[in-house]
């Protein structure tokens, strides 16, 4: 017996619609993630920003950088532009912050030029340098830059004599626990065209520089730079200053009573400071220095030997111009270290901008939420600058193929 059966469409069994099938597009579901997590981001912050004004509203404080304005009531210690206890503390975040500028700039430079001796040291024939490198490098290095600062303020400088019983040092100039007393320059008029001199002096060696590096590219001759440009910067503004009868007075700091009065103080804060971030930076810059060095082929100082150039030479025209492409990189990030290093000037009592603004200010306005963007904000724009300033010199630097 036949049975008969009846066929038809099957509804349901496949879905042709469009936002399930868009579903399976990489490029779609990207989007919707993307959208997801901005979403999840803003509700983070709208939470955390009613959370904070639920909390201020609580406690009577108000928001706002209105504080800046209100006089701080509060003295510093160091300052490289006026300030008082009446000046506000607008004021007071200036001297921090060209505090904190001071300490690394100074840091630096001194990083810089012991690092860069320390690397070629580390490299030299002489057997007793080279060791002494070595360890000067794996002894600070692995040391706590927190020791070292205490061991420099509280071991080294702290030992010093007090003021009636000063270290002279010659010139007018004495040492005691309380700091380094220097003789205060006093311009005079006419000082001004030696200010000029030497900025004029400065403009002409950089041209001096550009026209003989121009001229070794064309013709293949090489002009002297280094001799010229120091007479430009230094021969000329002196050749000045000794025409216009010399316009400086100085102020010699003199003893009375139980202090020095007169003349220029270096804290022992900012010695202790300067020196130790200068020699623990500069372990780390050293090992830079000779990884780049070493990464500059052999064959460039066996071609070097082959010209008669010295081993000064060597180093000066064919060996450090090529390594810097591989020096210039991780050298950024240790003077961004440093740069953020001086923040443990706190811990020494020397004013930088945390101790100043981030400490003092904060207690005495309990702007918490305003000082810490402020200082956020200080230091993500100092290290920018910084990091700006390297890769463009990092641009320069680089090889440039023919």
């Amino acid at each position: 017996m036949a049975v008969e059966t009846q066929t038809g469409p099957v509804v349901g069994t496949k879905s042709n619609g469009i936002l399930p099938s868009a579903l399976y597009r990489p490029e779609v579901r990207s989007v919707i993630y993307q959208i997801a997590l901005v979403l999840i981001l803003g509700f983070a912050a709208w939470w955390v920003i009613n959370n904070i004004q639920d909390n201020l509203r609580r406690q009577n404080i108000a928001s706002g950088f209105g504080f800046l304005d209100r006089r701080s009531g509060f003295d510093i210690a160091q300052h490289l532009i006026e300030y008082s206890s009446a000046s506000t503390y607008g004021r007071a975040f200036l001297v921090g912050l060209l505090n904190t500028l001071l300490v690394a700039v100074l840091g630096i430079v001194f990083a810089t030029i012991i690092g860069f001796l320390v690397g070629i040291a580390r490299l030299s024939h002489n057997w007793l340098i080279a060791k002494l490198a070595t360890a000067y490098v794996e002894v600070l290095r692995n040391m706590p830059l927190l020791l070292q600062l205490f061991f420099w303020y509280f071991a080294v400088l702290k030992s010093l004599p007090a003021p009636r019983q000063s270290l002279s040092l010659g010139a007018g100039a004495y040492l005691n626990v309380r700091g380094l007393y220097l003789p205060g320059p006093l311009p005079q008029p006419g000082f001004d065209w030696v200010l000029g001199a030497f900025i004029v002096g400065i403009l002409a060696s950089i041209g001096l520089s550009i026209y003989a590096k121009r001229l070794q590219r064309e013709t293949g001759r090489q002009l002297p730079v280094f001799l010229p440009s120091l007479l430009l910067i230094i021969g000329l503004p002196l050749v000045v200053f000794v025409l216009l009868g010399a316009p400086m007075a100085f102020e010699y700091p003199q003893l009375r009573g139980f202090n020095f009065n007169g003349g220029v103080v270096i804290l022992p804060e900012l010695m202790a400071l300067v020196v130790g971030l200068s020699l623990y930076t500069a372990s780390f810059i050293a090992e830079t220095v000779r990884s780049g060095l070493m990464g500059v082929p052999k064959g460039q100082t066996e071609a070097a030997d082959a010209l008669g150039l010295s081993r000064g030479q060597s180093l000066r025209l064919v060996i450090i111009p090529q390594a810097m492409r591989i020096i210039i990189p991780p050298l950024t990030s240790q003077y961004l270290n440093l740069t953020k290093n001086s923040s443990l000037a706190v811990a020494i009592g020397y004013p930088d901008f945390v101790s100043v603004f981030t400490g003092t200010v904060l207690n005495q306005t309990g702007q918490a939420v305003e000082v810490i963007l402020i200082t956020m904000g200080v230091f993500l724009t100092i290290s920018l600058a910084t990091s700006f300033g390297m890769n463009w010199f990092n641009k320069r630097m680089a090889l440039v193929e023919r």
